[in-house]
C-alpha cells in the first residue's frame, strides 16, 4: 500500500528505512523524500514508526544523554524574542 503518493513510496520501503535505522518522518524523508512534498503522509509515516526502540528518540525526549552533551531546549540557534514585537 502506498503511504506517500507524491513519491510513489510505499509502507514496506518505509519499513525498510526504518529497519535501517530511520527513527522519524525527517529520517525518513532524507532516506526516500517520504513526507517532503504535501505532507500528507507524515501521519502515516509517524503511525508506521510507532513507539518502536530508536536510540535517537530516546536522546530527543531526553530519557537518557550521554554524560557532559549540551542540552537543547528547541529553537534553531541563536534566536531568541525580538524586541521589536
Amino acid at each position: 500500500m502506498y503511504v506517500c503518493s507524491c513519491f510513489g513510496i510505499t509502507e514496506d520501503q518505509v519499513k525498510k528505512h526504518a529497519d535501517g535505522g530511520a527513527c522519524t518522518p525527517r529520517q525518513i524523508a532524507s532516506a526516500c523524500k517520504a513526507g517532503t512534498d504535501c505532507g500528507g503522509c507524515v501521519r502515516r509515516i509517524q503511525a508506521l514508526l510507532g513507539r518502536g526502540e530508536c536510540p535517537r528518540r530516546d536522546l530527543v525526549e531526553g530519557r537518557t544523554a550521554p554524560a557532559g552533551a549540551p542540552v537543547t531546549l528547541g529553537g534553531a540557534p541563536g534566536a531568541g524574542l525580538s524586541d521589536a514585537a
